[in-house]
């Protein structure tokens, strides 16, 4: 059975993190939850960027470049240790997210998608939430984007409404889980994916 685990973003894991982002890049895929990483694509170096995305955690900091204060995950196959998605956890949302954005973002790079990744990496990313005290997140998608869809009701995810994000123009769901009761109901299912020890 395969098993994963988070692991924060590091310099060490520059080449595997650079690989993982370009691989987005050539399916002509968005990036989410990467948590400012890929701002390697708008002239920032790597270590730039890596910077960037763990001051976030910093509240001061994260307003004071307009964003919300979060942390970023990379989902890692324990077998080979590769990346095969991201999450990024926000636990104080400012009004435009509130609106559509939501606590979590993530992704599963596209030549690991189908194989329910994104499940165990939202069960690890409830769990993080649930450490950061967050007693429900609000996670919002498009509404043609239906592996997110399918993602967010499997973890019991309830649909509060639907509209246009002013953000991209598209008609997006937005979805609202109780975290404790879906680690709850969801352990059975997901936590023999999730690698021991970690």
């Amino acid at each position: 059975m395969e098993r994963f685990f988070f692991e924060r973003p590091s310099p060490e894991r520059k080449a595997d993190i650079v690989e993982f982002l370009d691989e987005f890049v050539a399916y002509g895929s968005l990036i989410h939850g990467a948590g400012s990483l890929d701002k390697i694509y708008e002239g920032y170096s790597f270590e730039q960027a890596l910077e960037r995305c763990l001051r976030m955690e910093d509240a001061a900091y994260a307003k004071s470049v307009g964003r919300c204060p979060g942390k970023t995950f990379l989902l890692v196959r324990e077998q080979d240790r590769r990346i095969v998605g991201s999450l990024n956890l926000r636990w104080e949302l400012n009004e435009a997210m509130l609106q559509f954005g939501g606590h979590i973002g993530y992704s599963i790079r596209p030549t690991e998608r189908r194989k329910g990744y994104n499940k165990i990496n939202l069960y690890l990313g409830l769990q993080e939430a649930q450490k950061a005290g967050l007693d429900r997140v609000m996670i919002g998608c498009t509404a043609d984007n239906l592996g997110s869809d399918r993602t967010i009701r499997a973890l019991d995810g309830v649909l509060e409404r639907q509209g246009v994000d002013p953000w991209d123009g598209e008609l997006s769901n937005v979805y609202w889980i109780d975290v404790a009761d879906s680690l709850a109901k969801n352990r059975a299912v997901y936590a023999p994916y999730v690698s021991v020890g970690r």
